[in-house]
């Protein structure tokens, strides 16, 4: 199966390198080669597949899924840069993303530290903010009577949908997309730290209560430990919502970040970075993700956990 997937690669290098394309792209030197080396580690891994049997392992694990890439990027070249059977310039080919890459990486590098900086300020706030109130919500009889209205007033609401009162109300249009960001964010969070507080067995604080704990040691060492899988899951659900918050915040008014990157390439149709922009901000996305799934199972390491990224 890895001899497949390898001659899949080289069968790629080989449409890139001797059909001749359409138009003028560039790079596509560079990724053929690529591909060929690509190609010839896959074949020679599947004879050296006996040498490492963890190896061999991750490899027959991976194999389809690099088959099926490397047809796909045979595909891709020859319906785009060979035969012009979809659109352009809407689809270039992969060589003219890889150009992208490696010409625009500055603007892309710039982009993603924007991006990130924007993200972490507005999602670190909105979760602090949410899990507070979550807790007090689940906690407080008293506070609840006055939160909860409000949050069901705000909450099921779009936060796209602050937009022009979030930029008439802040000083710049960065701090407009870090509350947008916030709420987005903290109501998850609140609502399921909320959940989970509220859920918690009456049975521990009585045995806690017996032991003569405080109120204090109820709340911090009862019942936000007991909750801390539902925060999770509230997390999760702010970071996944944050990032089409973040995006849109971008396109709309903060003039830098992927978002902004991204108008910009659709409004001088230069789709290659476009789709460059798409893909950095998928693996930011799941980077992100991945980050947050590793400090679940740190601090709920005595849970095994059913979901992995």
């Amino acid at each position: 199966m890895s001899v497949l997937a390898g001659s899949s690669w080289l069968l790629f290098a080989f449409i890139t390198l001797h059909w001749p394309d359409l138009n003028d792209w560039g790079r596509g030197s560079e990724f053929s080669h690529a591909a060929i080396l690509f190609g010839a580690a896959l074949i020679l891994a599947a004879g050296l597949g006996a040498v490492s049997e963890r190896g061999a392992a991750r490899l027959r694990r991976s194999t389809p899924w690099l088959l099926a890439l490397g047809l796909f990027f045979s595909l891709w070249q020859a319906a785009t840069a060979k035969f012009g059977l979809l659109p352009q310039p809407f689809f270039p080919p992969p060589h003219a993303i890889l150009e992208v890459f490696l010409d625009d990486y500055p603007k892309l590098v710039e982009s993603v530290i924007a991006s990130i900086k924007l993200e972490l300020f507005g999602f670190s706030l909105g979760a602090c903010a949410g899990f507070v109130v979550g807790v007090l919500l689940g906690w407080s009889r008293g506070f609840g009577y006055w939160a909860h209205p409000i949050m069901r007033f705000i909450g099921p609401l779009p936060s796209i949908a602050w937009l022009p009162i979030a930029f008439f109300a802040f000083p710049s249009s960065w701090s407009a997309s870090i509350f947008l960001i916030a709420l987005t964010t903290g109501f998850p969070v609140a609502v399921l730290t909320w959940s989970g507080v509220a859920s918690v067995n009456s049975a521990y604080y009585d045995v806690a209560r017996t032991l003569g704990a405080s109120p204090a040691f109820l709340v911090f060492k009862v019942a936000i430990p007991a909750a801390l899988p539902q925060v999770f899951v509230g997390l999760f659900m702010g970071l996944g919502a944050s990032f089409a918050v973040l995006v849109t915040a971008e396109m709309m008014g903060v003039k830098a970040g992927l978002g902004f990157y991204l108008q910009w390439a659709q409004g001088w149709a230069s789709y290659a970075n476009m789709y460059a922009a798409l893909i950095v901000m998928s693996v930011m996305c799941s980077s992100m993700i991945t980050l947050l799934f590793k400090a679940r199972d740190r601090v709920l390491s005595y849970k095994k956990a059913e979901v992995q990224w």
